[in-house]
């Protein structure tokens, strides 16, 4: 919707990772580092770990655009909430192999057969495992096995394991102690400090044709950075209202006063009341009903109707305009529309 206001060729902080928008922040350079080291070594287990949001699907997407040019079979594992066997027949159904109303024995009998072929064509075959934390132990037991099979002393298959930083815990346990044996480099993917994410926003504008409008002052990057904590996806999805915003107030340029008014709008939003930056930005209006000598429970419940009310009353010309958007363009339409009456 905004996107035509501001002149932009494509929507610039959408959530769907798109190797298009990869940002080499020093985090994921490093990450991206420790993938093409572990590709060159062409065996064990390579772990990614890092906050929601953190950027781990783009580095994969961005690591399989690199690959296209290689001798590389590569495969993703999204789905981890499996048992063991349902896991093992999972990664047979992501290279494309017959899984189903068949034996374990078959699917593992498929899986070496192709792994082996791969080898013999001078391919690679490469796992990557989404989510990791929520693999059960025996799950993750039966990614190792797969490792052990090998053709000259060389593993067939090389695994990417990424997950949220609980699997860095996880790893710790004693029933892992097999698998930490086999990992060969792991990294923690933590957020963008504040000029990261400043050069973030930019770059992401920059891909789909932006040219400086709208503009964002400093206080508009710093509190931006501050209600995000530096998380990619929560710095997209916040950009993306910002820009709603402005577009729908016709706003040309962002300071650090517009920012906090779509913060306060957010913070009365479910989906946003878990974000980083919680105790920043927060308080930026009184309450009537202070100092009344009400309980704790009641000055809340009163400061959390006023900011509702607040909300609505920025919401509703917002709506408004939506409204009268929709009802102009189908105005039009009805106009240009031929007469088919007879």
């Amino acid at each position: 919707m905004y996107e035509t206001y501001y002149h932009l060729n494509a929507k610039p902080f959408q959530l769907s990772p798109d190797p298009r928008f990869f940002f080499g922040s020093k985090g994921h350079k490093r990450a991206m580092a420790y993938l093409d080291y572990g590709l060159s070594l062409g065996e064990g287990f390579i772990v990614i770990t890092g906050e929601v949001g953190a950027g781990k699907t783009t580095l994969v997407r961005n690591l399989f655009k690199q690959l296209e040019s290689e001798n590389i079979v590569a495969a993703q594992l999204v789905s981890t909430q499996l048992d063991a066997d349902d896991t093992l027949r999972s990664v047979a159904a992501s290279f494309g192999l017959e899984h189903e109303g068949i034996s374990k024995s078959a699917v593992l009998k498929n899986l070496e057969n192709f792994l082996h072929a791969a080898t013999s064509q001078g391919k690679r075959a490469l796992l990557v495992v989404d989510e990791a934390q929520n693999l059960s132990p025996r799950a993750v037991e039966e990614l190792r096995m797969l490792s052990n099979f090998q053709n000259n002393d060389r593993s067939l298959i090389q695994s990417f394991l990424l997950g949220q930083p609980e699997f860095r815990n996880i790893l710790q346990s004693a029933d892992m102690q097999q698998l930490r044996q086999r990992v060969i480099a792991s990294y923690h993917l933590g957020p963008l400090d504040a000029l990261e994410t400043r050069a973030y926003i930019e770059h992401r504008l920059r891909t789909v044709g932006w040219k400086g409008v709208p503009s964002f002052s400093d206080d508009a990057f710093e509190n931006i950075y501050q209600f995000t904590g530096g998380i990619p996806r929560r710095v997209n999805t916040f950009c993306d209202r910002l820009m709603l915003y402005g577009f729908l107030e016709e706003k040309t340029a962002f300071d650090g006063a517009a920012v906090k008014e779509v913060v306060d709008d957010l913070r009365h939003e479910v989906a946003h009341q878990d974000t980083p930056g919680g105790a920043v930005l927060r308080n930026s209006g009184t309450t009537a009903a202070s100092g009344a000598g009400l309980s704790e429970e009641a000055l809340q419940l009163a400061s959390r109707v006023e900011q509702i009310e607040r909300s609505l009353n920025r919401m509703l010309p917002i709506v408004r305009k939506i409204l009268f958007m929709v009802s102009d363009k189908q105005a039009a339409a009805d106009t240009v529309a031929p007469d088919n009456k007879p």
